[in-house]
């Protein structure tokens, strides 16, 4: 009956969050769709790809540094819960609304310097580098809203609610779809904003999501923020309150700067290759994401159960939440491994219409079956070590593999120069080896330390 209802609760909070995010890989690939489907003076669409892919890229650069909003939220909300007390979950929510607006603020503040930034990092080529700074100057004004919602996202995972967390990406993801869609191409008579309107679709979606989310803190969470009074929340604001809020999720700051650090060197890297591979190594990674934005749906489950029982202080359901856990995810990565090899090439085909981009992706498919088994490991073992707050190990975790994906890139450039040559298949070959090698020591890390870690 135990090993019943924790499967069930297993579902029960991942299903949701999977069937939300199988609209999130498909939003990135509509707007790589749409870009790949424009065309530039010289008839070909790579330079719009490269440039969603630059200003994905910048950013994320900012984005990511931040995702500890997300991730702190998540693991002390489930521990707060498993204690059952409704004070401690509505004091971490007002702290982390709290950073999150102070965030926004510096983000909004610092956009200029840091799109400079970002450009003189890429060596993309002119065209894609003002597509790129036009994406971000627009995206850049969704940042109060995404930064709220990884708050709200967090807490809900904390909170056992994968509904309102599934809810949330619905509407955030068909939203900017839709407005992506209508903004690039216009509609009833009216021409659209071309390329701009990928990314003001984005900003439109955004703050369709905070919407949603303040109104289902009203009427759904009203008994909970009700024990917090305004004098309680001043308070839970002032720096000496928030102090030991911000350490804790220091070593979050810390992995979510070896995270940035990892994907930011891969487009950078990619940019110095050409349009078209820049555009293969975009589509690629688009498609190596796909899964696991399945197998994310058992982290969060994992996340969520773990620090439940470690709140509750159940040891026996804390083990059995992470075998089960592990179960439900590496049956996902036998799935995508048969997917990718049956269905590679139409895959690629739903990004881009330009043949010579098609026919360069081919060349990689095979990357695609080696990725799922780690990735899927590395993945469920971050939701598990957070819903344990665990902060330490996982920047540990995921500095080792920083140092194994620019060691590997590096590496070989050192010990074999000649055979780099911008354009050449080898160089995004390796790129990608590199990749593999930050799962496997994301994977071999948080493997080594479970036991060790992952107690009441």
């Amino acid at each position: 009956m135990a090993d019943r209802y924790l499967n069930r609760e297993i579902l029960r909070l991942s299903l949701p969050s999977i069937l939300a995010n199988l609209t999130v890989p498909l939003v990135g690939m509509v707007d790589t769709a749409i870009a790949g489907h424009l065309v530039d003076s010289g008839g070909g669409s790579a330079s719009f790809i490269g440039g969603i892919s630059v200003g994905a890229m910048m950013l994320n650069l900012l984005y990511w540094n931040f995702f500890f909003l997300r991730t702190g939220t998540g693991g002390l909300t489930a521990q707060a819960f498993g204690r059952g007390s409704d004070h401690e979950c509505a004091s971490i929510f007002v702290r982390g609304t709290g950073l999150a607006l102070a965030a926004a603020v510096l983000v909004l503040l610092i956009q200029v310097p840091m799109a400079r930034l970002g450009i003189l990092l890429v060596d993309a080529t002119p065209r894609v580098c003002e597509l790129a700074l036009r994406y971000f100057y627009i995206r850049i004004w969704a940042a109060p809203a995404t930064l709220l919602l990884m708050v709200f996202r967090g807490w809900f995972v904390g909170m056992q609610d994968s509904v309102s967390s599934m809810w949330t990406d619905l509407i955030v993801n068909f939203t900017n779809i839709a407005a992506s869609f209508l903004l690039t191409f216009g509609c009833f008579g009216w021409s659209g904003l071309g390329f701009d309107g990928i990314a003001a679709g984005t900003v439109v979606a955004q703050y369709a999501g905070l919407l949603y989310v303040v109104l289902v803190c009203v009427f759904k969470y009203r008994r909970v923020f009700a024990t917090v009074s305004k004098d309680d929340a001043a308070a839970l604001l002032h720096p000496s309150s928030l102090m030991p809020f911000l350490k804790m999720n220091g070593n979050l700051l810390g992995r979510s700067l070896c995270f940035t650090g990892i994907y930011m060197g891969y487009t950078i890297i990619a940019s110095s290759f050409g349009d078209v591979l820049l555009a293969c190594s975009s589509i690629m990674m688009q498609l190596l994401m796909v899964f696991s934005y399945f197998t994310d749906g058992f982290a969060y489950a994992g996340e969520a159960l773990t620090g439940r029982f470690i709140g509750a202080r159940d040891e026996l359901r804390l083990r059995r939440t992470v075998k089960y856990v592990f179960v439900w995810s590496m049956s996902i990565a036998v799935l995508f491994i048969g997917l990718y090899a049956l269905a590679g090439t139409p895959l690629v085909r739903l990004f881009t219409s330009d043949e010579a981009v098609v026919q360069s992706c081919r060349r990689f498919l095979p990357w695609l079956m080696v990725m799922p088994p780690l990735g899927c490991a590395a993945f469920t073992w971050d939701g598990i070590y957070l819903g344990a707050t665990q902060a330490r190990s996982l920047f540990l975790s995921m500095f080792m593999a920083m140092l194994g994906f620019f060691g590997l890139w590096f590496g070989w450039r050192l010990l074999f120069p000649e055979s780099y040559a911008p354009g050449a298949d080898i160089c995004l070959h390796i790129l990608l080896a590199a990749y593999f090698a930050h799962l496997a020591a994301r994977t071999i890390c948080l493997t080594a330390t479970y036991r060790k870690e992952i107690h009441i």
